[in-house]
């Protein structure tokens, strides 16, 4: 997979002591995180994920297989691990970032000082299993409208409406077709967010992130259905940053 490269950073921070790496939903892209760096103190920089199939990688191959998203993925990173380094995903992303945080401990990089998933539930869990790839286009765009997202307002639009389905099709077969492995633990902290009326996972399918990691465990929930962060993005980030510690915590802005 080749193009401008996997990560965005929108707002770089030379000084900064930790590096928080977003990877964003089904059907999304790194723009999703366009804003969150208003939010974060100058010791934090982000960088988020960008899939290929969407906005300046439009013209690439979208990646149909966990395997092969979270291998590229975790290549990209190579270059900011002379920090420490947090990952943060959304929904698909939050499985993306798990695989990628197994594979740094697997090939010898560090795992992450800290996992944040966010509206999904543990990898290991089958019990939400859905075929949305499997539908046709006005099944894929009904349940696009269903969960909301940034996608949902140019659903209407019949110009852009053949340009976003692909990388949606691709990415919904991507995480229909997988299942973590339950052997594969991680030794980080974690920290699972949800919205309360998120009809995807619900608090009980949050628990079960327990059994992915030896670290500790602890679960934030914000107001909001499956896109809950986009209405409360700077409760979501301090919330992070809180997480993250002392280590987040200088140098920040007035």
């Amino acid at each position: 997979m080749t193009g401008r490269g996997w990560l965005r950073c929108y707002r770089p921070q030379p000084a900064a002591r930790v590096r928080l790496v977003c990877f964003p939903h089904a059907g999304g892209s790194a723009s999703w995180f366009r804003n969150w760096p208003q939010h974060l103190p100058d010791a934090v920089e982000l960088h988020a994920v960008q899939y290929p199939g969407r906005e300046d990688r439009f013209g690439e191959r979208c990646p149909t297989d966990m395997a092969e998203l979270a291998d590229a993925a975790t290549d990209a990173l190579g270059p900011l691990l002379d920090r420490p380094v947090a990952l943060f995903g959304h929904s698909m992303g939050a499985a993306v970032a798990f695989e990628v945080a197994a594979r740094l401990g697997a090939r010898g990089r560090g795992l992450p000082m800290h996992l944040f998933a966010s509206a999904r539930h543990a990898p290991h869990d089958p019990s939400q299993v859905t075929d949305v790839h499997l539908r046709d286009d006005t099944g894929v765009v009904d349940e696009l409208r269903r969960l909301g997202g940034t996608v949902s307002p140019l659903l209407d639009d019949p110009d852009l409406l053949p340009l976003i389905l692909p990388a949606v099709r691709a990415d919904h077969e991507l995480i229909e077709t997988y299942l973590g492995d339950p052997r594969r633990v991680l030794d980080c902290p974690l920290t699972v967010l949800l919205g309360t009326d998120d009809t995807e996972v619900t608090p009980e399918q949050a628990r079960r992130w327990d059994v992915s990691t030896r670290g500790t465990v602890d679960i934030a929930e914000f107001p909001g259905g499956h896109f809950y962060l986009a209405d409360v993005t700077a409760d979501v980030v301090t919330t992070i940053v809180g997480r993250l510690g002392s280590v987040a915590a200088w140098p920040s802005t007035p």
